[in-house]
């Protein structure tokens, strides 16, 4: 899977968001400044072409939608961020947020939890 550009990404945070959505409903929902109609519709033909989205038509209007499920992509990228940064170890990744306080023991605990919860 590619990995997407700032822009790519916001718009696919939108559509994750809205589900489906129009040029305009995509414009929107990202954040200020706000990008050009034409840049925001180029922008969504390559995020198509890649296969992260495609459309329906409805006259002269298409309505966008994900193929790629936000879950499948933080997957990917959490999956990249770990094996580049962290020699590939969750546990320096975690290490690294407890290190930064970025995470409390309560999360700490909850993520405990999960693994138990796996075996």
């Amino acid at each position: 899977m590619q990995k997407l550009a700032k822009r790519e990404e916001q718009i696919m945070q939108s559509l994750w968001k809205l589900e489906k959505a129009f040029i305009k409903e995509i414009i929107a929902e990202l954040p200020n400044p706000k990008p050009h109609y034409n840049t925001t519709a180029t922008i969504v033909k390559i995020l198509e072409e890649k296969g992260f989205i495609s459309h329906v038509a409805f006259g002269n209007s298409f309505q966008y939608y994900p193929l790629i499920s936000k879950d499948e992509y933080q997957k990917e990228v959490v999956g990249d961020v770990v094996n580049n940064y962290f020699d590939n170890s969750p546990l320096a990744l975690v290490k690294f947020f407890a290190k930064e306080e970025k995470i409390n023991s309560q999360e700490l605990e909850e993520i405990i939890q999960l693994i138990k919860k796996k075996k």
